[in-house]
C-alpha cells in the first residue's frame, strides 16, 4: 500500500473503526537510518492502533529503525517480505526475502532486541518457482524461532521476474487452504490471512476457518465504508452503533481544516476519500465533485461539504423513488 495509506488515510479510517488495527504504507529502514527521513514516521494520536511497516534486510539498519519507530510511538513494528515491486528488489528487501528464511529470522531477531513492542512479518505463500507447500511451513518455522510470534500471509505467490507489482496482486492464483493449513500446523502462532479479501463476510468465514486475523489492504481503501463501518461491531464484538460515512466526512472537514492552516492542501485528504460512498447514491458525483474541485485555487473544507449534499440529495431522491404511493391503483 505504498503511496496510499498515509497518515491522511488512517485518519480517515480510524474514524470508521475504532479496533481495526492500521498499518502504515512500508517505510523503507534505509531511508531512516541513512537518509534521515524521521518525517516519514509522522502520524497522529488519533490513529491509534497503528503498525509501522518496515521495508529492509540489514539486520542493524532494521533494528534501529525499529527503534526510531518504538520511539515515535508505534504499537508494533511489521517487516514486510511480501512486496513484488521492482524498487524493493532492487534494495534486496520485500518477497525477494521469501528465498532467504535465515536472513529474515536474523533480521527480527536483532529487531526485537531493541523492543518490546510486537515485531512482526507479512509474507508471500512463495515466490518464483518455489514450492509453496514446502517453502511457507519451513519459512514459518525459520521465522517463528526468532521470537516472532505474529505473521499475516498473502495467499499469493509472487513472480519477481514477468509480472508487474499490479499482476501480482491478480494473477497468481489464492491459496487460502494453504494458509488455514498453516493455522493448523502452527497452532501457537497468531496467523492473519490476506489477499483477495473483499468483505466482512469473506472476512468472518476465514476466522471461523480459525485464521486469528484477517488484513484487507485495497478493498477497504477502495470502498472503506464497506469494509470498516461495521467491523467493530461484526468482527471485534464492539456494543456501539456502526460508524456512516456521513459522519467520518463531516468530521473529515475539520481535519481538512486544520490541514490548510498548516500550509496543507485539500487534495492530499480528498483522494483517500473517493471511495468514502461506493455503492450508495450519489457515490459517482462525490467523486466527480472532489476530484474536480480539490486541486483549484482556494479549495477547502466547503468542497466537502458540497459533495456531501449531493449524495444527501441522491440518497433522498432513491428512498423517494421506492417509497410506495399512497392510494395504489
Amino acid at each position: 500500500m505504498m503511496d496510499w495509506t498515509d497518515r491522511h488515510c488512517r485518519h480517515l479510517h480510524r474514524l470508521l473503526s475504532r479496533h481495526a488495527l492500521l498499518y502504515t504504507e512500508m517505510v523503507t529502514a534505509p531511508a531512516l537510518v541513512r537518509g534521515g527521513a524521521v518525517h516519514l514516521l509522522d502520524h497522529g494520536a488519533a490513529e491509534h492502533p497503528v503498525a509501522l511497516q518496515l521495508g529492509g534486510s540489514d539486520p542493524a539498519e532494521l533494528a534501529e529503525a525499529t527503534r526510531l519507530g518504538a520511539e515515535a510511538g508505534y504499537r508494533e513494528i511489521n517487516l514486510n517480505v511480501g512486496c513484488p515491486s521492482d524498487r524493493v528488489q532492487s534494495g534486496t528487501f520485500g518477497a525477494v526475502l521469501m528465498k532467504s528464511p535465515d536472513l529474515v529470522a536474523e533480521c527480527c531477531a536483532a529487531m526485537r532486541a531493541v523492543t518490546d513492542l510486537p515485531v512482526t512479518v507479512k509474507c508471500r505463500i512463495g515466490v518464483d518457482d518455489q514450492d509453496p507447500h514446502v517453502v511457507l511451513p519451513d519459512f514459518i518455522e525459520r521465522v517463528a524461532a526468532s521470537g516472532v510470534t505474529r505473521m499475516a500471509i498473502h495467499a499469493r505467490m509472487a513472480w519477481l521476474q514477468g509480472l508487474s507489482p499490479k499482476e501480482n496482486r491478480d494473477i497468481p492464483p489464492l491459496d487460502y487452504p494453504l494458509v488455514h493449513r498453516m493455522k493448523e500446523a502452527f497452532p501457537a502462532l497468531h496467523l492473519s490471512v490476506n489477499g483477495g479479501i473483499d468483505s466482512l463476510d469473506a472476512a468472518e468465514a476465514h476466522l471461523a476457518a480459525g485464521m486469528d486475523g484477517v488484513m484487507i489492504g485495497r478493498a477497504a481503501y477502495h470502498a472503506p465504508a464497506q469494509i470498516l463501518c461495521a467491523a467493530d461491531r461484526r468482527i471485534f464484538g464492539a456494543d456501539t452503533p456502526d460508524s456512516t460515512p456521513e459522519d467520518a466526512a463531516r468530521a473529515m472537514m475539520d481535519y481538512a481544516e486544520a490541514h490548510l492552516a498548516q500550509g496543507g492542501r485539500l487534495g492530499q485528504i480528498t483522494r483517500h476519500m473517493l471511495g468514502l460512498f461506493t455503492g450508495r447514491p450519489g457515490a459517482r458525483a462525490w467523486r466527480r465533485m472532489l476530484s474536480e474541485g480539490a486541486h483549484l485555487p482556494g479549495a477547502g473544507p466547503e468542497l466537502i461539504a458540497q459533495a456531501l449534499a449531493q449524495v444527501t440529495e441522491a440518497q433522498e431522491a432513491a428512498n423517494s423513488d421506492c417509497t410506495p404511493a399512497a392510494n395504489p391503483v
